[in-house]
């Protein structure tokens, strides 16, 4: 059931750190994580030292202020065997170090994973756990955008936008990195996406993986599916099985599109999340309501997966973005309370930043099935504009945090701010 008309809700925004076009870094856009001492860290895409990219914390101040401390800088290394570009957000093992990737560079300029480790004097020490297009025809996979997860064991997991083994050469891949015990990691693919034909099997993963209770993975995929409407494919959610004598088997729990008009939403590019039941949520960035943008492209949905009986998945959309509400939405994260809370990249004050600057949202569950949802706030432009990427994140207070690319007036080249209701 879709959701009620939206609202629009007074909140109070605040922005932590504005990024400046000098060496602290520039565009954030992978979304911020805490420590448990409270401190925030992410990374931008640009800016650092030679402006390829960083990885940043801030700290919180007794006035309330926030300083920055830019802990890494890519391409340190000659040839920019450390990578470049960070678009992910970083995720922490149980020791307190820092894993991400970046798109591109490394030793075979098809991106990276990478490791920061924290030294008693406060400075961190950067390393390369793998970087990618090891193999002849980039068939480990390459560029990877989405962040990393961890399992029990230490094993990191994720995806790469291009590269593989598929029929295509550039669906993307799924793999994992062990460490072994002389302190390197092994890579091992898991999938090769594009596998199938005309990629139904799902092409171009942008996004992290996550887990169920039984261990099997899942995830969207930009592109591919059996959908013919959109170019190369509209995307899907897969989901990966560890099979009982090694290897994983891929299915496609939905592909999208086959809607008239992508009325059940196009170009999934965020992660999934569980609700308690086990039931999929996420957002695809396009399709919906065929009146927003024009020429049937839509403005984007929230959807829900839910597992039949006989072991299929039946989608439901429960949110249409039009414009106003938001168009372009990213990653999603529940509440305790059980609402949903989002960005939109663009839409909301239509004047500005061409198509709108984009929105935070809340969607809130009706005792009648249906979804209510309320805009927390409307980006206008500056001193933040276009939340993209990562999802954004609570305190134990309940207050929001997220991230913005910058703004048109150039008097921000990225923010992070909190909204507090």
């Amino acid at each position: 059931m879709l959701v009620a008309p939206g609202a629009w809700a007074q909140n109070t925004y605040k922005t932590l750190h504005r990024f400046k076009q000098d060496k602290g870094g520039v565009d954030p856009i992978g979304g911020v994580i805490f420590d448990q001492s409270g401190n925030l860290y992410g990374t931008t895409v640009f800016g650092g030292e030679v402006d390829q990219g960083t990885v940043f914390k801030l700290i919180p101040q007794s006035d309330g202020s926030w300083s920055e401390n830019v802990l890494y800088s890519f391409c340190s290394r000659t040839s920019c065997a450390s990578g470049q570009y960070p678009y992910a957000s970083l995720v922490f093992d149980a020791a307190g170090n820092l894993y991400g990737t970046t798109e591109l560079a490394g030793a075979n300029g098809g991106g990276t994973v990478f490791k920061l480790a924290p030294n008693s004097n406060g400075t961190w020490t950067g390393s390369v756990l793998y970087s990618f297009c090891s193999a002849t025809n980039c068939a480990d996979g390459g560029t990877p955008i989405g962040s990393l997860i961890l399992d029990q064991r230490g094993n990191l997991y994720g995806t790469t936008s291009e590269g593989g083994a598929g029929q295509y050469g550039v669906g993307g891949t799924v793999f994992k990195l062990a460490p072994n015990s002389d302190g390197t990691w092994t890579e091992i693919t898991l999938y090769h996406f594009c596998s199938l034909t005309n990629c139904s099997d799902g092409a171009n993963p942008l996004s992290a993986l996550i887990f169920d209770a039984a261990g099997n993975l899942y995830g969207t995929a930009y592109r591919g599916g059996g959908s013919s409407r959109c170019n190369e494919g509209c995307g899907v959610v897969f989901e990966l099985t560890p099979n009982s004598g090694g290897g994983w088997t891929e299915s496609v729990p939905y592909s999208f599109c086959p809607l008239n008009a992508c009325r059940d939403g196009s170009g999934p590019a965020a992660g999934l999340i569980f609700d308690q039941a086990g039931n999929l949520y996420s957002t695809a960035s396009y399709g919906g309501d065929p009146t927003c943008k024009g020429e049937g492209v839509g403005c984007g949905v929230v959807f829900e997966l839910t597992r039949n009986q006989n072991g299929s998945w039946t989608e439901q959309v429960l949110h249409l973005f039009r414009g106003r509400n938001g168009a372009e939405p990213y990653g999603l994260t529940f509440s305790p309370a059980g609402n949903l809370y989002g960005s939109t990249r663009c839409g909301g004050h239509l004047s500005g930043c061409f198509a709108g600057c984009g929105v935070v949202f809340k969607l809130a569950p009706n005792s009648n099935g249906g979804w209510k949802e309320t805009v927390l706030h409307t980006f206008l432009d500056h001193p933040g504009a276009n939340p993209v990427g990562g999802a954004l994140i609570f305190d134990a207070n309940g207050n929001l945090y997220g991230e913005t690319a910058g703004d048109g007036n150039l008097q921000t080249f990225g923010s992070v701010f909190e909204i507090s209701p």
